[in-house]
């Protein structure tokens, strides 16, 4: 009888558990190779781009539930990603058919907190890792006994090329081991240099897309009115709206805002928008909206205490939230805008001391002149160092030919990500 009893709660629960099972139509689980690695400061899902569709809108289905941003889960807790904006990313690599071109590489932000992905603008941190992955899965092969090689990479997000100086091992594949300290990361690591190659203009084909190295931008806000900020929207690498920190309305004679209160994140979101239509890449502020990757936006301050290590402080932004450190494209476009006289960037760092030495190296004709000084970047984990070298064509025209900063990486492990 027991037995009996025992057999038909089985027969129940299999019965009640048949509800939550859909029919069999075709399998429902796929999987693709990938390689999860530590890339700069943030961390993301390295794919070969043999392994997916033809089509890139294809993608999105296949990358929102590997990372597990299918229900706008903010934790991710169903897939891999990391439930920040650093730590939800994808790169996409592939060996380049471009001529002087190693690799193709596009960047995949992956909103951690809705169902959504942006392929609009790049990321440096995630791009430093491209030549170790590259040369780690062979799209980039070695002499024998080479100690170190040199990476041509075009991003396809924002048309650019990056050159990435790696050391290779014994064995021709990455070295991983060394003795650079990178802030915002425990441990020390083989440095990369990563060198943006003519980084204006990556969206908007100018350096500076409103006409004005500074301005005053006006912001109507719904918590905190009508206001004014002084600004420099500058296209470098990415494009970010660069803020002089004590022009903003909730200034309270601290270096930055309280990025813990939800209305002050909610302003900082408006003046984003705002800017993003000065720079010509929304109509106005609800289209502005729909595009949270680009542009981005990062306070600046003159430097307060060390000044040894550091020009200029800087605060910004990934995805409405402050980032831990800085992005690796707002170092370049922040280090560019400083070697720019006239611009918010280039004041805070003392642009107007007359005693103040040009950091910045020159080229003219593309030989360099002059060697570039590290210029440091001090942001909420340390203090990013970067060279700029302006170039000055045969006519005299200056640009912002290069800019370069370093970086580690690390492979944290490899194998199939389902989805």
């Amino acid at each position: 009888m027991q037995a009996t009893r025992k057999l038909k709660a089985n027969m129940t629960l299999a019965t009640h558990l048949d509800q939550f099972v859909s029919p069999i139509i075709c399998p429902t689980r796929r999987k693709i190779p990938g390689v999860w690695m530590r890339s700069g400061t943030s961390k993301g899902l390295f794919l070969h781009e043999r392994d997916l569709p033809p089509s890139t809108k294809a993608w999105e289905s296949i990358l929102l539930s590997a990372m597990g941003s299918v229900q706008a889960n903010s934790r991710q807790v169903n897939g891999i990603g990391g439930a920040t904006s650093t730590t939800s990313k994808v790169a996409i690599v592939s060996k380049s058919k471009r001529p002087s071109i190693d690799v193709d590489y596009t960047f995949v932000q992956v909103a951690p907190d809705q169902p959504r992905i942006d392929m609009t603008g790049n990321c440096g941190n995630i791009a430093s890792g491209v030549g170790p992955f590259s040369l780690d899965e062979g799209l980039v092969t070695v002499q024998p006994g080479q100690s170190n090689v040199d990476i041509r990479i075009f991003n396809t997000n924002t048309r650019q090329t990056i050159v990435e100086t790696v050391h290779v091992g014994p064995d021709g594949r990455f070295r991983e081991d060394g003795v650079y300290e990178l802030a915002g990361v425990e441990g020390r690591g083989s440095p990369i240099k990563v060198a943006f190659l003519n980084p204006e203009g990556s969206m908007t084909e100018s350096m500076f897309p409103s006409g004005f190295k500074s301005e005053t931008m006006a912001v109507s806000s719904l918590i905190a009115g009508k206001f004014s900020v002084r600004a420099s929207l500058v296209d470098a690498a990415n494009p970010f709206v660069l803020v002089d920190a004590s022009s903003l309305p909730f200034q309270q004679g601290c270096p930055w805002p309280n990025v813990k209160d939800s209305d002050v994140l909610s302003v900082v979101e408006e003046i984003r928008r705002q800017g993003a239509v000065r720079f010509g890449l929304a109509p106005d502020m609800n289209d502005a909206g729909r595009v949270r990757g680009t542009p981005k936006i990062a306070f600046l301050s003159a430097v307060t205490g060390d000044e040894a290590r550091a020009d200029i402080e800087v605060l910004s932004f990934s995805l409405g939230k402050p980032h831990p450190s800085l992005q690796l494209t707002g170092a370049v476009c922040i280090a560019a805008a400083m070697a720019v006289h006239g611009t918010v960037a280039w004041e805070l760092a003392g642009g107007k001391k007359t005693e103040r030495m040009h950091k910045h190296g020159m080229a003219v004709d593309g030989q360099e002149i002059a060697a570039a000084i590290p210029v440091g970047i001090r942001h909420p984990s340390g203090v990013i160092e970067t060279e700029t070298v302006l170039g000055v064509d045969s006519e005299g025209e200056a640009c912002v030919q290069q800019v370069a900063v370093f970086r580690t990486a690390r492979r944290l492990f490899e194998g199939n990500v389902f989805y």
